[in-house]
C-alpha cells in the first residue's frame, strides 16, 4: 500500500529534511541545487538521484561547471511507503543520502552507516 501526499506537501517535506542538514554542512555544499521529479524516466522505482562532481573529486579545473542535482522523486518514495510517519523519514533519509553522494561518499559506506 501507498500513501499519497500532494506536491506542496512533499515539498514541505523536503524542505523539512534539508533544515536537518547541520548548518556548517550545509555550507560547505558547493554548486547543487535539490530537485523534486515525479519519478526517474530510466528507473522507476529510484528514490533518489545525485549528478555531478563530487566535492572531493573537484580540482583547479572544475570551473564552468553547471550545478550538480538532487532529484527527490516524489511517486517513487510514495510508494515505498505506507504512513506520511514512514514517508517523513524516507524522504529524510534519501535527501541525506543524495548530500552524502555530493560530498563523496558512496553507497556501500552509506549502507554500513544506515543512510542506505
Amino acid at each position: 500500500m501507498s500513501i499519497r501526499v500532494d506536491e506542496a506537501r512533499f515539498e514541505h517535506l523536503v524542505d523539512d529534511a534539508l533544515d536537518s542538514v547541520p548548518d556548517a554542512l550545509f555550507r560547505a555544499m558547493d554548486n547543487v541545487v535539490v530537485l523534486i521529479a515525479d519519478r526517474n524516466p530510466d528507473e522507476p522505482g529510484l528514490l533518489g538521484l545525485y549528478e555531478g562532481v563530487a566535492l572531493t573529486e573537484r580540482d583547479t579545473t572544475y570551473s564552468g561547471f553547471l550545478p550538480d542535482t538532487i532529484t527527490i522523486y516524489r511517486d517513487a518514495l510514495c510508494d515505498f511507503c505506507s504512513t506520511e510517519d514512514q514517508l517523513v523519514h524516507e524522504v529524510a533519509v534519501t535527501v541525506i543520502h543524495e548530500i552524502a553522494h555530493h560530498f563523496g561518499i558512496g553507497d556501500e559506506t552509506l549502507h554500513e552507516l544506515g543512510w542506505g
